[in-house]
C-alpha cells in the first residue's frame, strides 16, 4: 500500500541546516518552496548530504549546494529511512510501498533488495542503524493491516539483519513502540527510542541481543531518534512537546544535544517547526564536529 508523499503546504518551506558542535551556531545551507526534503545523512568524505525527497534520492554538496537526484533503478518509491554504508560507496534504503530494504550505489544504479528472505511474511521493514563494519543492520519490523484505505500499526519491534538479508532476529519484545535503532560506534550497542518505561518515548540503550535495556533520558518531553557522533563523544536526539504521540510532521521541537554521555544533562542545539523528516536518520559528519537537519517553517508559524 502506498502512503501519500509529504508535500509542502502552501507558504510552507524547507530549509537544510547545519549545526556546529563547538560554536553552537546554525547554519542555513538551503531553503526552497518546491521541494520537501528529509533525513540528512552525511558522505563518508564530508562533501555532501544525502537527502530523499519526491520518492527519490538527493545529493547536496555542501559547499555548493544545489540539489542534483541519485538515479536509483530497481527499487520502488523511497521513504526516509536510509543510512550509509560505512565504506562509503553504497546506501541501504527503505522504500514505501513494498516496505523492503534494499542496497544500492550511492553514485547511483541497480538497487538489490535485502529483506523478505527471512522474518515474518508481511513485515514492515523500516531502516535506521548500519553496524560499524556495514555486515548488520537494525530496523523497526512493523506488524501492520489495512482498514479503510488507511495502514494502521499494531506493533513496532527492534529487529536486525545482517546486509545479505540472512539472521534476521527479533531483540525486543516488549510489546511496546520501539523506534530509531542506531548501533554505538564501538559496535557494542544499540540506542533507540521506547515507550518501555512510560506512555512518552525515552531513549534507552542495549546490547545488540536485546539484553541489558538501560533508560538514559528520563525528561517529560517525547523524545525519539537518537544518533551518536563517529567519534562516540557527541549525541542528538530529537524532543517533541509533553503528551506527542508518535513523532509528527509540524511540530514545534528541540534537538537536544549531549556530551560525553550524559544524556540527563541534554542541552537545546536548536528549536525548529518540524519533527518528521528533521533527523530520522544518523546526520553527523564524519569528523564529529558537525550534524545537519531539516526544517519545515511555515511563515505565520515562524516565531
Amino acid at each position: 500500500m502506498k502512503v501519500p508523499l509529504r508535500q509542502l503546504a502552501p507558504g510552507q518551506l524547507c530549509q537544510v541546516w547545519i549545526h556546529s558542535v563547538e560554536s553552537g551556531e546554525n547554519q542555513l545551507l538551503l531553503e526552497t518552496d518546491e521541494l520537501l526534503l528529509e533525513a540528512p545523512n552525511w558522505t563518508l568524505q564530508g562533501d555532501a548530504l544525502i537527502l530523499n525527497g519526491a520518492g527519490v534520492l538527493w545529493r547536496l554538496p555542501v559547499n555548493h549546494p544545489q540539489l542534483h537526484e541519485i538515479r536509483v533503478s530497481g527499487v520502488p518509491r523511497l521513504n526516509n529511512d536510509h543510512v550509509l554504508h560505512p565504506g562509503g560507496e553504497h546506501i541501504f534504503l527503505s522504500a514505501d510501498n513494498d516496505w523492503q530494504l534494499y542496497r544500492a550505489p550511492l553514485r547511483g544504479g541497480q538497487a538489490v533488495q535485502i529483506s523478505g528472505r527471512e522474518g515474518p511474511p508481511g513485515l514492515y521493514h523500516f531502516l535506521h542503524g548500519v553496524s560499524s563494519d556495514g555486515g548488520q543492520l537494525a530496523f523497526v519490523g512493523v506488524e501492520a493491516e489495512h482498514s479503510e484505505g488507511k495502514l494502521r500499526f499494531l506493533s513496532a519491534e527492534i529487529c536486525t539483519i545482517n546486509s545479505d538479508g540472512t539472521n534476521f532476529r527479533q531483540i525486543t519484545h516488549g510489546g511496546v513502540p520501539s523506534d530509531g535503532p542506531e548501533y554505538s560506534p564501538d559496535g557494542q550497542w544499540i540506542v533507540f527510542n521506547t515507550e518501555a518505561f512510560s506512555n512518552n518515548a525515552q531513549i534507552a540503550r542495549m546490547r545488540t541481543d536485546g539484553s541489558e535495556l538501560t533508560r538514559l533520558t528520563f525528561s517529560q518531553t517525547v523524545d525519539w531518534f537518537p544518533h551518536m557522533s563517529p567519534d562516540g563523544h557527541t549525541a542528538v536526539y530529537l524532543a517533541y512537546p509533553p503528551g506527542t504521540t508518535g513523532h509528527p510532521a509540524d511540530e514545534w521541537i528541540e534537538l537536544m544535544l549531549v556530551r560525553d554521555g550524559q544524556w540527563q544533562k541534554a542541552t537545546r542545539a536548536a528549536r525548529l517547526f518540524g519533527g518528521q523528516g528533521t533527523i530520522n536518520v544518523n546526520s553527523w559528519s564524519p569528523d564529529s564536529s558537525r550534524f545537519a537537519y531539516v526544517a519545515y517553517p511555515v511563515k505565520e508559524k515562524a516565531t
